[in-house]
């Protein structure tokens, strides 16, 4: 719960200070939909659920820890913001959305940005569990984890 309260509050503090270094764009750092709701909602899920797939996968198990973690969820986000950043905007985050959304007072659309990423990291799990060795993703790997 601290992590999620502490995403959150990080979030608002990046939106307020652009919003005070940038007072007359009003919609600076807003995650908007270039095309449909319905694009932008199944994009922003597959979009999720690749991202927590891969985090899952190297950061469970002895040989993935270390710098190539870190290139490979690097590269991931990298890819994802530029090929699907002007569709839906790949927040893949509902902080990151969520933040300037609650600064500007502007709503619209935000629904997408809250339970797209959710779903999407929701299905990952269970991807996780099928495409990994046999007790790789029990609740003591885990916890180590974290």
């Amino acid at each position: 719960m601290r992590f999620i309260v502490s995403q959150i509050a990080g979030a608002i503090a990046a939106s307020a200070l652009l919003h005070l270094l940038f007072p007359t764009d009003r919609l600076l750092g807003i995650t908007l939909p270039a095309g449909s709701a319905l694009q932008s909602f199944g994009l922003e899920f597959l979009l999720t659920a690749l991202l927590m797939l891969v985090i899952l996968n190297v950061s469970l198990g002895a040989k993935e820890k270390g710098i190539t973690a870190g290139i490979a969820i690097g590269g991931v986000i990298a890819l994802e913001a530029m090929f699907a950043g002007p569709i839906c905007g790949a927040s893949m985050n509902p902080a990151r959305s969520l933040a300037p959304a609650l600064v500007a007072g502007h709503f619209t659309s935000l629904w997408i940005y809250l339970i797209a990423p959710v779903a999407g990291a929701l299905l990952a799990v269970p991807l996780c569990i099928c495409v990994r060795e046999r007790g790789c993703c029990d609740t003591s790997a885990l916890e180590r984890a974290t």
